[in-house]
This record gives C-alpha cells, structure tokens and sequence, in this order.
C-alpha cells in the first residue's frame, strides 16, 4: 500500500504538468490568431488572386490576338509592325505590375501586422507607436489611393478587348443561328480596321460570311476571348482589393492617431495627478511641523 502512494502522486502530478503544458500551448496559439491582421491578410489574398488573373490571363490573350491577327487580318508584317510593338510594352508592362504588386502587398500585409501589434499593446497600456509610424500608414494610404485609381483605368482598358471580342462573338452566333433571317451570309463582315488597331490599307483586314465564322472557332479566338474575359475579373478582383486596403488603411491611421492623443492625454492627466498629489503631501507635511 505504501508503495502505490507515491506512484499515484507522481501520476497525478505528471497529468497536471501536461494539462499546464497543453493550456499554455492552447493561449500561446490564441495569442498568435489574435495578432494576425484578418482583414489586411483576405485583402492580400484577393490582390494576389487578382493581379495573378489579370497578368496571367493578360498576357496569354495579346499573345493570342497577335497570332490571330497575323493569320486572318493582316498578312503582311510591316502592317501590324506597330500592333506588334506595342503587345510586347503591354507584356512588360504586365511583368512588371505582376512583381511590384507581389511586393506591394506584402508591405501591406507587414503593415497590418504593425497596426495590430500597437494596438494590442495599446489595450495592454504599453502604447508605443511613434509619428513616423503614422507617417508610414499615411504614405501607405495615398499610395493605395494612387493605384487604386491606376487599376480603375486598368479594368476599363481591359473591357475594350472584351467588348470587341464580344461583338465578334455575337456576330458569329447570328450567322449560325436558324433564326436568323440572312439572305447572303458572306455580306456580314467584322473589319477590325475600324477600330485603329492596323491601318486602313491592311490586307485583308476584315473578314466576312464563313471565313468570319472559321476564324471565331479558331483556339486564338476562343481562348482570347476568355482569357480577357478572366483578366477584366482580375482587375475588378485587384480593384477591390486595393479598395479594401484603402479603408483598412485610413481605419488604422485613424485609430492609431486617436490612440497616440488618448495616450498623451493620460500622460498629461496621470502627471498633474501626481504633482497634486505631492503639493497635498507637502502641505500636509507643512500643517504637521506647525502642529508641533
């Protein structure tokens, strides 16, 4: 019997040492989940989502005009030499937003993390956030404004080709629909030289009746059209983002400059508290030696 003790004891304190151990791990992960920015962190996974569409996509679909172009609208080089160059800016372009906005809100993303860490230790009454911090948020904030309004024009470029291709697509529909009341087929024509994108002596420059309806089930003209399609959602996804970024910016901006005034007021109020409070003790410590 006086052996079992202290294997019961030593069993009961090895289960309570693991119930301290797995409620301290339980609180050091909900300490971790209450630090993460939620709202900056769907924020960068929607931007992300959007630029990778809107690049991506993007990029396939020029490429797919391109060929399309060279193969049914204008044969000969010098025609779309211009078009050409300007696809491969746009590429660039296109490469370039994808690293910089990759970047971009992952300092967003760190900044949300900032935000949050003050404001806890504000909770905490260890508020510590300084000018230059609200400097940052504020240049974060005017810099999302810029890009958001960059991206607005970028989603409405976007819709061009999406409107031609549709138009096209359209077309096309009507000539295959039995509905359709067509006398001559080959009269219905798409000329794209009407919209500037190759000059107006291209050759051939349009196309009519079943080389129109060829070309619209060609893979160039089917993927293009989708792919512009998910691009134009991508800038409309990355829009949406930014704006997100925008309040949470001006939110955070706003709370930290109404904290760090909080805080200075509590400093100023916890210093004359305790400058009366030492005026009392001395006239208290005056009223005693006249006493005596």
């Amino acid at each position: 019997m006086d052996g079992t003790k202290p294997t019961m004891e030593s069993n009961a304190e090895e289960t309570q040492d693991e119930g301290q151990e797995s409620k301290g791990c339980f609180e050091c992960c909900i300490k971790c989940l209450g630090g993460v920015p939620y709202a900056s962190l769907v924020a960068t996974i929607l931007c992300f989502l959007g630029v990778s569409l809107f690049c991506g996509c993007g990029h396939v679909a020029l490429t797919g005009t391109l060929t399309m172009l060279e193969n049914h609208f204008s044969r000969i080089t010098s025609d779309h030499a211009t078009l050409a160059a300007v696809i491969q800016i746009f590429q660039y372009v296109i490469y370039g937003i994808a690293s910089f906005f990759l970047v971009y809100a992952i300092l967003l993303l760190g900044e949300g993390f900032y935000t949050t860490s003050a404001i806890k230790k504000e909770l905490q009454s260890d508020f510590k956030t300084t000018i230059c911090g609200r400097c940052i948020t504020a240049f974060f904030m005017f810099l999302t404004y810029i890009f958001a309004l960059v991206f607005i024009a970028i989603f409405c470029f976007t819709a061009i080709p999406v409107f031609l291709f549709f138009n096209m697509w359209n077309t096309c529909a009507a000539m295959r629909s039995p509905d359709s009341n067509i006398t001559s087929i080959d009269s219905i024509c798409v000329d794209v030289r009407q919209y500037g994108i190759i000059p107006l002596n291209a050759t051939p420059g349009k196309a009519c009746g079943a080389t129109l309806t060829d070309i619209c089930n060609t893979n160039e003209f089917y993927l293009s059209y989708h792919l512009y399609i998910v691009a134009l959602a991508g800038a409309g996804a990355t829009v949406i983002a930014l704006i997100h970024y925008l309040m949470i910016l001006a939110a955070n901006w706003a709370y930290l400059k109404t904290a760090a005034s909080t805080h200075d007021y509590q400093d100023i109020k916890t210093k004359d508290d305790q400058d009366l409070e030492a005026e009392a003790r001395s006239k208290e410590g005056q009223n005693s030696s006249s006493y005596s």
